[in-house]
This record gives structure tokens, C-alpha cells and sequence, in this order.
């Protein structure tokens, strides 16, 4: 990001540079942000289309999110996606045999079971005649698995689907190096001990060397940590202002967690050790003790800390998406039309973390609605220079016509309005689980407060993005 933007810079005359350095002025959660944009008046109209059937989530829930080497240390990562469809059966009392489609998002998988979302819904009792495959989109992993849903349901194809995600950090596979696996592979197939032999003496200590997985791109080799710093870097973003927002999403999701608000959650007993019921991130802390942390990545110089980036976590989460007409019939209140969405791929370099400023403005104009119709925000948290990042591209004009071939600037979100029970710096972030979460947030905030519409956006891995609007379903 840095290298893009500072060419342009250089290369702009000097009205359009003080244009630009208004554009990216410091972005933070002051009072003075939270109190800049009105209370807009609810639109009144709803998304529907003639000729699109109405698509619902009747409800969702997601285990507890709890930092990795943790409680489920000791699960594969089935186990806990088989939790998350177990608590949906029993949150919504559904018939196993009338889910006719079973899809869940992963990233890192574990190689002995591929497809987590077929084991998953065996070990949870759906019927063996019951499809279910694995998708992967780096972080909107999940979000890809409930619109690949709504696709099924639209299409005609389905009526009932359940989506979901799954990621356990805890027990990520890890290899042996290449030489090692070729030498195994071709012992595997030798056929005398001459030939076993001959394989053995060609052994060297540097083949037993492990291959870790990194959260890295594969296109670049740099970790997304470091791309955030330089996200943050190139759009001013300081060290404080991603304090201040890191310990917002703590204190909200602390206050959410206390008044009972994340009523997705449900309890899994970890076998061998006690009921979970609660995520065990959420940790305010004090912008003063958040000072003393070191860079994480770029150092000396860089402003991401462990503090304001989201934790590697482990966590699922699954949602029962319908076809209106099946869910009324069977007697459901539906949470939430799911409307509209996007995807959208940027450069994994330079623009890797800026989904959601280009998937937002898309999606707004498919639905044919505007920033200030937007009751409910909810927005993936990767890092606080992330999110403030993001917040800075999207009010600014320069950037919309310099880099995204639009007139105007889409406009920032009002902080009043964004992720208000907190979000993935403070409730955790399972890769393959969080759109799940990001969506049930969304209606459930939508019903608590009284709100029509909201609008769930998140960044992931390889530059891509994805935003949808969610409904609130009519009291």
C-alpha cells in the first residue's frame, strides 16, 4: 500500500496533494467522531424482488471463541464444527431430514478429514443421504458457505441449507519437509531391500526439518500482520488512534458479554473438562498498559501489536437458512432476509486488507440503498489499522476516483453504529467461523434495536472482500 500510494503522491500537483492529506486526516474513536453523523431516519421499504424468492436465516449460533491452545486444545477440528450443528438442532429444533444441504467454510484443514462438513454432520446425526461439502475463502470462508446457500435456495435447487464454519488453531497440521516426504513416498513404493537401502543412505538431519504454517500470502511471502502495518502507515494511521479502537471493541464486547447480548453463543461441554459457555478473549485493558507492547511485526518502528490485531482463535459456528415460503409453512419466525452481496479481489500486496472498502459501495448501489439507510454495521475486525484503514479509504474522495473509478467517496460508517457488541479484535477470530458470526450480529442487532437494515463486510486473505446486506425480518 505504501509503495502505490506514496508513487501517486509524488506524482500529484500540489492542489491535489493538500486534497489528499485532507482526505486521510487522523481517523479516531473520539467523541468527536462518534457524535459526527445524525441519527438518519429508517427507511420504511423492503429488498424484496418479484421474481427472487425471499431467503431467511431463521437463527444461528457459534460455539464459544476461545484463544487457541485453550479448551478445545485437545479436539479435531470436527468435533467442534459437530458442536455447532448439534446446538443449531437444538436452537431451532429442525428436522435433520429436511436439511437438504450442509456447507461449512476452513481454512487451514486437517488433512484427515478434508471435507470437515461431511464428517461434521455425520458425527451430529444428519442422514448419511444428506450432501455436505468444505469450501475455503481465507477468511470469508463462511460468508462464501451461507451465499453459496442462498444460491441453492434461489436457484430452486434447495429449500433448506445449513452454512457454517469452522477453525481450530490449536492443532494446525504441520509437515515434513519435502525431501522428507518424497524420500517416504518413494520407500512406500520400493519393492527390494536394495532399493530401500539405496533411499536410506541418500537421508539427510536437514530433511527432518518441520514445514510451519504461516498466516502468509502465498504470493508475496509477507505475513498479514505486516501488510497491516503498512496499511496503517500509508494512511496515517497511529499507533494510539489503534489502541483506542482495539480497546472500544474490548469494552463493547465486555458490556455485550455482561448484559447477555451474544445470545448466539451456545455451551459445549469439552469431553474430558468443563461446560464452555462464554468466549475468553475479551480483556479491556488500559491504553497506557496497551503502550508498553512492542511492534509485532514491522520493528521497531511499526504501531501493530498483539494489542490492537485480532488473536488466533478457535471457534465454529453454523446458520439455518431457508426459503421463506418453507420456513413459514414450518411454523419459524425468521431472524433476517439475507439480501444482496458482493465479492470483490484487489492486488494481494499492496491492497490486501481493503475489502471492504471496495465490496461497500458495491453492494449498497445492487440494493439500491445508501450509507445512511444502514441501521446495523458489522464489519471483520483483522486489525485496528485494518479497520481505521478501511474507515480512511472510504471518506475519502481521492482515493474512490484515484483507485476505484468512482465519482464520490462512499462515506464512513458512524461509529454509533459499528460492530456495537464488539467484533473480532475482542470476541476472537476463527478463519473459516467469523461470517457466520459477523451475520448473526447483524440480525440480532437489527431486532435488539430496531433497526431495518444491516451491512456486513469483511477482508480476507489474497486481496478479496466480500459485503451483504441483511434484512430484518417483520415483528
Amino acid at each position: 500500500m505504501t509503495s502505490f500510494l506514496t508513487y501517486t503522491f509524488k506524482n500529484l500537483p500540489s492542489t491535489s496533494k493538500w486534497a489528499l492529506i485532507s482526505s486521510i486526516r487522523p481517523l479516531s474513536c473520539s467523541s468527536q467522531l462518534r457524535a459526527a453523523a445524525d441519527v438518519q431516519t429508517k427507511s420504511k421499504k423492503t429488498l424484496a424482488k418479484p421474481s427472487v424468492r425471499n431467503i431467511v436465516v431463521v437463527d444461528g449460533v457459534r460455539t464459544p471463541f476461545l484463544l487457541s491452545g485453550t479448551s478445545y486444545k485437545d479436539l479435531m477440528p470436527h468435533d467442534l464444527a459437530r458442536a455447532a450443528l448439534l446446538g443449531l438442532l437444538h436452537q431451532t429444533s429442525v428436522p435433520k431430514d429436511v436439511v437438504d444441504y450442509i456447507i461449512v467454510g476452513t481454512v487451514i484443514q486437517e488433512v484427515k478429514t478434508s471435507n470437515v462438513a461431511r464428517e461434521a454432520a455425520l458425527g451430529a446425526g444428519f442422514s448419511d443421504k444428506t450432501p455436505a461439502h468444505t469450501v475455503t475463502m481465507a477468511c470469508i470462508s463462511s460468508n462464501q458457505a451461507m451465499t453459496t446457500g442462498v444460491g441453492l435456495i434461489a436457484s430452486g435447487q434447495c429449500d433448506v441449507v445449513v452454512a457454517g464454519g469452522i477453525e481450530l488453531m490449536s492443532d494446525v497440521p504441520i509437515r515434513h519437509s519435502r525431501k522428507m516426504r518424497k524420500m517416504m513416498l518413494d520407500l512406500n513404493k520400493a519393492k527390494t531391500l536394495g532399493q530401500r537401502l539405496s533411499l536410506i543412505s541418500k537421508f539427510r538431519l536437514n530433511f527432518l526439518s518441520p514445514e510451519l504454517p504461516a498466516v502468509a500470502e502465498f504470493s508475496t511471502s509477507e505475513t498479514m500482520g505486516h501488510s497491516a502495518d503498512r496499511l496503517a502507515a500509508a494512511f496515517a494511521v497511529s499507533r494510539l488512534e489503534q489502541d483506542e479502537y482495539a480497546l472500544r471493541s474490548h469494552r463493547l464486547a465486555k458490556k455485550a458479554q455482561e448484559e447477555g447480548l451474544l445470545s448466539d453463543i451456545v455451551p459445549f461441554k469439552v469431553p474430558g473438562k468443563d461446560t464452555v459457555t462464554q468466549d475468553n478473549g475479551i480483556r479491556p485493558s488500559s491504553l497506557e498498559q496497551m503502550a508498553k507492547l512492542k511492534p509485532a511485526f514491522i520493528k521497531p518502528y511499526g504501531t501493530v501489536t498483539a494489542a490492537n490485531s485480532s488473536f488466533l482463535t478457535d471457534g465454529a459456528s453454523a446458520v439455518l437458512i431457508m426459503a421463506e415460503e418453507k420456513a413459514l409453512a414450518m411454523g419459524y419466525k425468521p431472524k433476517a432476509y439475507l439480501r444482496d452481496f458482493v465479492y470483490v479481489s484487489q492486488d494481494p500486496k499492496d491492497q490486501l486488507l481493503l475489502g471492504p472498502t471496495y465490496a461497500t459501495p458495491k453492494v449498497l448501489e445492487k440494493a439500491g440503498l445508501t450509507l445512511n439507510d444502514i441501521d446495523a454495521f458489522e464489519f471483520h475486525e483483522a486489525f485496528s489499522g485494518q479497520i481505521l484503514a478501511n474507515l480512511k479509504a472510504m471518506d475519502s474522495d481521492w482515493f474512490a476516483q484515484n483507485y476505484m473509478n468512482r465519482k464520490a467517496k462512499v462515506g464512513v460508517p458512524p461509529l454509533e453504529k459499528f460492530n456495537n457488541w464488539g467484533g473480532s479484535l475482542s470476541l476472537g477470530h476463527p478463519f473459516g467461523a467469523t461470517g457466520c458470526r459477523l451475520v448473526m450480529a447483524a440480525a440480532n442487532r437489527l431486532r435488539k434495536e430496531g433497526g431495518q437494515y444491516g451491512l456486513v463486510a469483511a477482508c480476507a486473505a489474497g486481496g478479496q472482500g466480500h459485503a451483504m446486506i441483511v434484512e430484518a425480518y417483520p415483528k
